[in-house]
C-alpha cells in the first residue's frame, strides 16, 4: 500500500491526559496535512473543529473499562452530542476474565444503544487476553452491534497490538466487522504488518514518521 492508502486507515491519536487544546490542534492540523481518516481525542477535548475530510473519534470508559455500563453509555452519548463521529469503548475486563459473556455483551450494547448514529469500536485489550477470550470478546461485540473490534488502548502494561491478535480477530469477525490495530505501532513495517494481518484501521500517534517511510 502506498502512503495515501495507509493514511486513509489511520486514526491520528492524541490521548495523553496532559494534552492541551494547543496539542490537540497540532494533531488536527497534522491529520489534515497527512490525509488521515480521523483524529482521536479524549472526551474532555470535545468539541473540536476538523476539516470535512477528517472525522472525529473519541474514547469511552478509557483506559481501564472498569466503569458501570450506564456511565459508559452516558459518556458516549455526551461525546456524540459534542460532535464525535466514532467512539472507541473499552470492554469490561473483569467480566471478560470471569467469563460473563452475557454481561460483556450487555456492557457493549448499552453504549451501542446510546449512540445509534455513530460508529462503535470495542477495545478488547488483546495483549491481556487468551486466544479464547479474544474470540469470545469479538463474538460478544458482534452480537451487541459493534462496528469494529480494536486490539488495545495503548495504556495496558500487557502491551499493545500484535500481528497474531489482529489475524485472530479478523478470522473471528470475517468481513462483517472492522478490525483496528492500536498500541505500540511505531514503524512503517509495524503498520504494514498489521494491515496484512487484517487490520483496516490503525490507531497511531506516530503517523507522520510512519507515513514518511512509505512511498
Amino acid at each position: 500500500m502506498n502512503k495515501a492508502e495507509v493514511a486513509k486507515l489511520i486514526d491520528h491519536t492524541i490521548l495523553k491526559p496532559e494534552a492541551t487544546a494547543a496539542d490537540v490542534q497540532r494533531v488536527i492540523d497534522e491529520a489534515a496535512d497527512l490525509g488521515t481518516f480521523s483524529v482521536c481525542v479524549s472526551p474532555n477535548q470535545l468539541p473540536v473543529s476538523t476539516p470535512d475530510h477528517v472525522a472525529v473519534a473519541t474514547v469511552c470508559g478509557f483506559p481501564s473499562g472498569a466503569h458501570h455500563k450506564e456511565v459508559k453509555a452516558a459518556e458516549a452519548a455526551q461525546s456524540v452530542a459534542l460532535g464525535a463521529d466514532e467512539v472507541d469503548m473499552v470492554v469490561n475486563l473483569k467480566l471478560v476474565k470471569e467469563g460473563e459473556w452475557d454481561e460483556v455483551e450487555a456492557d457493549i450494547r448499552a453504549v451501542r444503544d446510546a449512540i445509534p448514529g455513530a460508529l462503535l469500536k470495542v477495545i478488547i485489550e488483546s495483549a491481556a487476553l487468551t486466544d479464547e477470550e479474544i474470540v469470545a470478546c469479538c463474538e460478544a461485540s458482534e452480537r451487541a452491534g459493534a462496528d469494529f473490534v480494536k486490539t488495545s488502548t495503548g495504556f495496558h502494561p500487557a502491551g499493545g497490538a500484535s500481528v497474531h491478535a489482529v489475524a485472530l480477530m479478523r478470522k473471528t469477525v470475517g468481513d462483517r466487522l472492522g478490525v483496528k490495530a492500536s498500541g505500540g505501532i511505531r514503524t512503517a513495517a509495524d503498520a504494514v504488518a498489521m494491515i496484512e494481518a487484517g487490520a483496516n484501521r490503525l490507531g497511531l500517534s506516530a503517523s507522520a514518521a510512519i507515513l514518511a517511510d512509505l512511498a
